[in-house]
C-alpha cells in the first residue's frame, strides 16, 4: 500500500463518521475510501486476489464482483499515480515523513486479513471482532466498533428506527430436504402452477439444495411494515450459503436486510448467537427467535416465538408424533397468525420507545420497554400452581413460575380468595376442586404458555382441563 494513500484513507476515515444505519453503507463506505484510495498492492497480494476471484468466495458471487471492481479500480489509479511520478519527484520526502508519522500513531481501528486498513502496517496480533458478512476479511477493534456503533445509533434514532434480529428456520421458515418428505406431502412437489392458491409465492423446490422451503404466513407484510420500524439483520445458526439463499426468498430486491445476512460461519462463540457482530446499540436490539437458549447473554432483547412446524420432519425433529400443516393441507392464519400478532406487539414497542418516553432518545432502552409491556399480559392475576411443580423443585424457580412473573402475575403456593387462576394438568386435585367450587379459574399450563408466546392474556375457557388418575409426587 502507498504511504501517501494510506494516509489520504486514513484522514478520510478518521475523520468522517460513518453516514450510516446499515452495515451496507458502512461496507460502502470502507470500499469506496478503499477504492478512492488507490491501493497498491505487492504481487503476492494481486496472486491472492486472482484465486479468489476464480471462486473462492461465499458463493454468491459478491466477493467476485467486488474484488474485480477494487481491480479495475487499481489499475486506473495506478496509472494516474505513475503519471505524476513521472512529470515531478517534489514532496516525496515530505510524504514518506507524513506516513511514517502516521504509521506510528495508527490506533489500527480495522484490518482486512492482516493489515490495517489505515495505515497498511501488517498486524502481527489482532483484536476485535470480525465482520465477515460485511466485507470479507473485515475486522474491527472494539474501540472502533463502539465509535461506530455510537454513530449509527443516533442517525437510528433520528430516523425513528430501532434495530430487529430475525432468525430464520421455526421463525419466519421451515424447511426439509426432499428425501424426508411423507407420501402424504408429496402434493408439494407438483408444478407451481398445479399448487394450491394458498402455496404459491410461499412454497419453493430448491432442486440444487435437494430441499424444499416454505415461508411462513404474512412474512411479505410483516418485513414490509416491519422496515419501517427498524434495520433488520437476519441470523441463524445454519451455514453462510443456506442463509443467502434464504435471505433470496424473503428479500429477493435486497431491501430489507441488504447484505446484513449473519450466519453459523460469522458467529464468535460456538452454538451461541450474540449482537457483538451487529452494529447496532444493544439498547436499541429486538431479536425474534424460537430458541431461548440460542442468546443465553440477550434474554432481555428476545421475543420468544412460536416454532413454524409446516412439514412432517420439522415436527419429528422437536418430538411431535402428530399431523404437520402440510399433512394437514393447512397452514397458520395470516391475520391471526404469529407473524401478525407479533408485528402488533413491535408496533406497540416502537411507539413507547419513540413517543411515550420522557428524556433523551438516546437514554432509552428498548429492553425495558419489552419487560414493561411483557408485564401487562396477565397484570391483576393471581396464580396457584396444582400438580405442576416437583415437590423437590423451589417453586419459585420453576420456570413456568417465572414465566407468569414476567408476565405480570403474581404467584403463591397456596389458594386464597386473592387467587384468580389454578394452573393444574388434572382437573381431579384438591386445589383444581378448590378452583371450581370457588369460582376461579381453571386453566391447563398451556395458558401461560399461549399467554407469554402471544403477548396478551388468552380466553381461560380455551384451555380446560380434564380429571386423570395421575399421581406424580408434585405440589
Amino acid at each position: 500500500m502507498s504511504n501517501h494513500h494510506a494516509i489520504q484513507i486514513s484522514m478520510s476515515l478518521a475523520e468522517s463518521p460513518v453516514h450510516s444505519s446499515s452495515s451496507d453503507d458502512f461496507a460502502g463506505l470502507l470500499e469506496r475510501e478503499l477504492d478512492s484510495g488507490s491501493l497498491e498492492s505487492s504481487p503476492e497480494e494481486e496472486d491472492e486476489e486472482d484465486k479468489e476471484a476464480d471462486g473462492d468466495g461465499d458463493g454468491d458471487g459478491s466477493d467476485v464482483e467486488s474484488e474485480s471492481r477494487i481491480k479495475r479500480r487499481k489499475g486506473d489509479n495506478l496509472e494516474s499515480v505513475e503519471e505524476t511520478n513521472g512529470s515531478t519527484s517534489q514532496g516525496l520526502p515530505e510524504q514518506k515523513s507524513e506516513a511514517s508519522a502516521t504509521e506510528d500513531t495508527c490506533a489500527h481501528p480495522g484490518s482486512f486479513g492482516d493489515m490495517c486498513f489505515l495505515c497498511g502496517q501488517r498486524l502481527i496480533e489482532q483484536s476485535g471482532v470480525t465482520f465477515g458478512y460485511i466485507h470479507k476479511g473485515l475486522r474491527l477493534n472494539n474501540d472502533e466498533i463502539d465509535r461506530l456503533r455510537n454513530t449509527d445509533i443516533k442517525k437510528s434514532l433520528n430516523n425513528k428506527k430501532l434495530y430487529l434480529v430475525l432468525d430464520l428456520d421455526h421463525t419466519l421458515l421451515n424447511s426439509t430436504q426432499l428425501n424426508h418428505m411423507t407420501a402424504e406431502e408429496e402434493y408439494l412437489m407438483s408444478p407451481p402452477d398445479s399448487l394450491p392458491d394458498e402455496l404459491k409465492g410461499s412454497l419453493f423446490r430448491l432442486d440444487f439444495m435437494r430441499m424444499m422451503t416454505k415461508l411462513r404466513p404474512f412474512i411479505r407484510t410483516f418485513l414490509k411494515e416491519a422496515s419501517e420500524m427498524f434495520e433488520m439483520y437476519v441470523y441463524t445458526m445454519a451455514d453462510r450459503a443456506y442463509a443467502l439463499e434464504m435471505a433470496k426468498l424473503l428479500d429477493p430486491k435486497k431491501e430489507y436486510f441488504g447484505d446484513r445476512v449473519i450466519s453459523r460461519d460469522d458467529g464468535t462463540q460456538k452454538h451461541q448467537k450474540g449482537l457483538d457482530i451487529v452494529v447496532g446499540q444493544e439498547s436499541a436490539v429486538l431479536i425474534l427467535d424460537d430458541t431461548e437458549n440460542a442468546w443465553i447473554k440477550h434474554k432481555d432483547n428476545l421475543i420468544l416465538m412460536e416454532r413454524y412446524h409446516f412439514f412432517r420432519s420439522s415436527c419429528a425433529q422437536f418430538g411431535f408424533t402428530c399431523e404437520s400443516l402440510s399433512e394437514l393441507k393447512s397452514d397458520e392464519s395470516e391475520p391471526e397468525g404469529a407473524l401478525a400478532n407479533v408485528l402488533d406487539l413491535l408496533k406497540r414497542i416502537h411507539k413507547i420507545f419513540f413517543y411515550e418516553l420522557g428524556g433523551n432518545l438516546i437514554d432509552r432502552d428498548v429492553r425495558q420497554v419489552l419487560k414493561t409491556v411483557r408485564k401487562e399480559v396477565l397484570k391483576g392475576c393471581k396464580v396457584v400452581f396444582s400438580r405442576i411443580i416437583p415437590s423437590k423443585v423451589q417453586a419459585d424457580n420453576h420456570h413456568l413460575w417465572k414465566m407468569a412473573e414476567q408476565l405480570g402475575a403474581i404467584c403463591s403456593t397456596e389458594a386464597d380468595s386473592s387467587v384468580t387462576h389454578v394452573v393444574a394438568l388434572d382437573a381431579g386435585t384438591e386445589k383444581s376442586r378448590w378452583a371450581v367450587k370457588q369460582n376461579k379459574f381453571l386453566v391447563h399450563p398451556l395458558w401461560l404458555e399461549a399467554a407469554n408466546y402471544m403477548w396478551r392474556k388468552q380466553p381461560e375457557d380455551k384451555f380446560p382441563v380434564t380429571e386423570t388418575k395421575s399421581k406424580t409426587q408434585t405440589q
